[in-house]
């Protein structure tokens, strides 16, 4: 490993779970594995799983982390062990380039801007050279710009064995690749979307499998809720409609009456997101207004119009033939939606700026994600570094269905005590207080100005992100450091330039909590405006706590509890990524030293030293710039 990973240092927790894998493989037994930041997972994974041979399905959180994988880490383990091994990189069909859609864009003609039809145009001359069609290839265009929805296919969307280009598809030649090859990297999302949906071919990789390893395994919950329930959304409905008017101006032209069709569901659906006016993000079924029901079921009946009328033009084209399918398919989802026909599922919807999503959501997730590993043969390993709390993983267990599973835990390498220190400021006021965020500033305040390095804010809500963007503002003006704000820009795009200027403050919610590696002095403080509790009205969890009381068990310290310290955790694991970084964590709730529950969670964090003096986290920053 030496000679081909430059800086390559034998680690002992890395050696151990190894070993404790490849046991796992050769018993063909089901493991779980917490392995701190620093163990070296990926390489510990890695080398059992080539050495024991077979076909290895990787799945990682994020599209990012498999590029990794493949690009770089695979690659060197291979030639380390000097194995033959074929690999292959398979994403969901939506990462890669569609000739038909993007054919029928160029066509049509319909853009937003003028920088839309510069990106297609560039869009079509790398499907024209590229042999993977992978939009990441691609970096003259963002991988989140919008132009990608005209040139990509979706699940609903593709026309599959009937299309003009199916010998040419980019999708078809890496699931080829992937079911010839000996390891193949996927991502989470794709596990759940192609293989147990069974889309289209991509089902043929499970069986076959000898090994599957889920690396960011504390993630896989959490996506497994998405695909085992059911959803429809106001999106969906209004890109069927695109589609159908889009369809019918070529193929049906003498039919008027299906695009008048399309247009009335259309004015349907934008009725119904009004009518939802104002509510929370997440609201539960039974908590609808008239109105709102109203405007739903009016919606049902308008897509139950359109579908009727793709059945007399269907056999036309191939193209609505489809657009029939997904006309069913939500037809039949919403059916069971508003007729409250899901059983051991949630009813809920999620209303945005400017849609909606009708969510049916697992009440146990862990009853439908079991079955489906305990049905196959192949080995199973889990492997994350906050999957436990404090070497308990029965919560973790229990959600992905596997209560017997084997279990293993590997602590950090690096040197905490001397590396990193836990601030847990004193006179906070109660969370729910409205002067709190303007309390965390106040108190983050001095680190700030005492940090060389780069900040990270990191909240539990948007909404008090935005108060605190708002409350440094001026405050940061006047020093001259940049400060950067989660939305403002692609999340790849405010890490770039929160590494390029070493000293800004970045503020973000949710999704930089995980899966962000900034390492050296561009991060050496991290803020934790308050204990990352899910919301007590979410509908599903608000759910689930009622019927596990009603079990008999308690939902504060079986599900409530865990998951906080677990979430804590990834965002306590932003602060140290190498064994030289340096760097305070400073954690505002004062619910972590004043409530008995606390301390459970302070223990189950990694062991920095501690204080509640603020000039002694003043004085450590100090020390850090010398």
């Amino acid at each position: 490993m030496a000679a081909q990973i430059p800086s390559f240092c034998a680690r002992p927790q890395q050696v151990a779970m190894a070993v404790r894998i490849a046991a796992a493989i050769a018993g063909n037994e089901h493991l779980v594995v917490e392995a701190g930041t620093g163990t070296g997972k990926t390489l510990a994974y890695l080398v059992p799983a080539l050495l024991a041979g077979g076909k290895v399905l990787l799945s990682t959180a994020s599209k990012a982390l498999q590029d990794q994988l493949f690009q770089r880490d695979l690659p060197a383990v291979r030639s380390a062990l000097k194995r033959p091994l074929r690999m292959a990189l398979l994403k969901g069909r939506a990462n890669y380039v569609c000739h038909y859609h993007l054919e029928r864009a160029l066509a049509d003609g319909r853009f937003h801007s003028r920088d839309e039809i510069v990106q297609l145009q560039r869009i079509a001359r790398f499907a024209r050279i590229s042999d993977s069609g992978d939009r990441m290839a691609l970096s003259e265009v963002g991988e989140d710009a919008p132009v990608w929805g005209y040139a990509v296919s979706t699940r609903d969307n593709c026309l599959g064995s009937d299309c003009g280009y199916h010998g040419d598809c980019f999708v078809l030649k890496a699931r080829k690749e992937a079911l010839e090859a000996d390891v193949v990297v996927i991502n989470h999302h794709l596990f759940f979307a192609d293989i147990w949906l069974k889309d289209e071919g991509a089902g043929e990789l499970l069986p076959s499998a000898n090994l599957v390893v889920f690396d960011e395994a504390h993630q896989l919950p959490v996506i497994a809720e998405g695909f085992f329930g059911e959803r429809v959304s106001g999106g969906q409905l209004l890109d069927l409609v695109t589609d159908v008017r889009q369809e019918a101006a070529v193929h049906a032209a003498d039919y008027l009456l299906l695009p008048e069709a399309a247009v009335i569901l259309e004015k349907s659906v934008r009725d119904a997101r009004l009518s939802l006016g104002e509510l929370p993000g997440r609201l539960p079924a039974e908590r609808l207004r008239p109105q709102s029901l109203d405007a739903l079921l009016q919606m049902q009946t308008k897509l139950a119009a359109l579908l009727a009328q793709l059945q007399t033009q269907a056999e036309r084209d191939e193209s609505l033939e489809r657009c029939l399918e997904r006309a069913g398919e939500h037809a039949q989802v919403l059916d069971r939606w508003l007729n409250g026909q899901n059983a051991g599922l949630v009813r809920w919807v999620e209303v945005t700026a400017y849609g909606f999503v009708l969510h049916a959501t697992p009440l146990d997730v862990g009853a439908e994600f079991g079955p489906h590993l305990e049905g196959a043969s192949c080995t199973w390993v889990f492997t994350s570094a906050t999957l436990s709390v404090r070497g308990d993983f029965s919560h973790f267990l229990g959600q992905i269905g596997l209560p017997q599973a084997q279990t293993a835990v590997w602590d950090s390498p690096y040197d905490y005590p001397a590396h990193a220190l836990l601030y847990a400021p004193e006179a906070m006021p109660d969370p729910n207080a409205p002067h709190y965020t303007t309390a965390l500033i106040d108190a983050a305040w001095p680190l700030i100005e005492a940090c060389a390095g780069g900040v990270f804010l990191l909240f539990t809500s948007l909404r008090a992100m935005k108060e605190a963007h708002g409350l440094l503002e001026s405050r940061l003006a006047e020093s001259g450091r940049t400060l950067l704000l989660q939305g403002s820009d692609s999340r790849t795009l405010l890490l770039d330039r929160f590494r390029q200027l070493g000293n800004a403050v970045l503020l973000g919610s949710q999704s930089f909590w995980e899966g962000v590696d900034v390492a050296g002095e561009a991060l050496s403080l991290v803020v934790i405006d308050r204990l990352p509790f899910q919301p007590p009205d979410d509908p599903v969890l608000a759910a689930r706590i009622d019927a596990m009381r009603k079990a008999g068990g308690n939902p504060f310290f079986e599900a409530q509890l865990p998951h906080a310290v677990i979430s804590l955790k990834q965002g306590a694991g932003r602060l140290i990524r190498r064994e030289s970084d340096r760097g305070v964590l400073m954690v505002a709730d004062p619910r972590l030293v004043d409530k008995p529950y606390g301390k459970r969670i302070w223990m189950a964090l990694p062991p920095m030293r501690r204080t509640r003096v603020a000039a002694e986290a003043v004085e450590f920053l100090h020390a850090l710039a010398v």
